[in-house]
């Protein structure tokens, strides 16, 4: 049966090494019959989450910008893709302040169930992605019907598109294939 897939694009770059990570992984569950669709956080209005805990009865954040309509499609996805570079040894920014402001997500009857990440980074130690894994980990942890699947990290790669031979080009497309 085919599932709709979520892939949230986080770096703000261009033509990032994590987007042509995400385009990789997306191909891959497009070609196994699966919805797909890619949101780039690039030119979006995202403010930050005041810890205001009015979505949680309101079933939206009271803050009105395009992080709304983000958690909307993240709400009706079957599968949830984060790609993000890893800066300082973590996710994004970006992608953080996304996951806050989807905490609207937690008391509703969401269909996510598999969570992956595809993360790159200029240091290429296995390491270098464990502080991100742990913070999805972390978010994932939080929605009982959800689970986090797989990851794939790209190490070695800073500059714009040299990440075109890597290996985890390949891994993601596979990863994609088979969700």
């Amino acid at each position: 049966m085919a599932k709709r897939v979520l892939i949230i694009e986080t770096s703000l770059r261009k033509g990032s090494n994590s987007d042509m990570l995400a385009e990789h992984f997306a191909r891959g569950a497009q070609e196994a019959g699966n919805k797909v669709e890619i949101v780039s956080l690039k030119g979006r209005k995202i403010a930050f989450c005041t810890g205001c805990f009015a979505c949680q009865n309101e079933g939206h954040c009271v803050i009105r910008d395009d992080a709304d309509e983000i958690t909307e499609k993240m709400f009706e996805s079957d599968v949830i893709v984060w790609a993000t570079p890893i800066y300082y040894y973590e996710m994004s920014g970006q992608m953080k302040t996304m996951i806050d402001r989807a905490n609207s997500l937690y008391p509703r009857d969401y269909k996510f169930r598999d969570v992956y990440l595809l993360s790159t980074a200029a240091e290429d130690e296995d390491y270098v992605d464990s502080r991100a894994v742990a913070g999805v980990q972390g978010w994932v942890d939080c929605f009982e019907k959800a689970a986090f699947r797989g990851k794939v990290f790209a190490g070695g790669v800073n500059e714009r598109g040299e990440i075109k031979e890597h290996k985890a080009l390949d891994e993601a497309y596979k990863l994609g294939k088979n969700i």
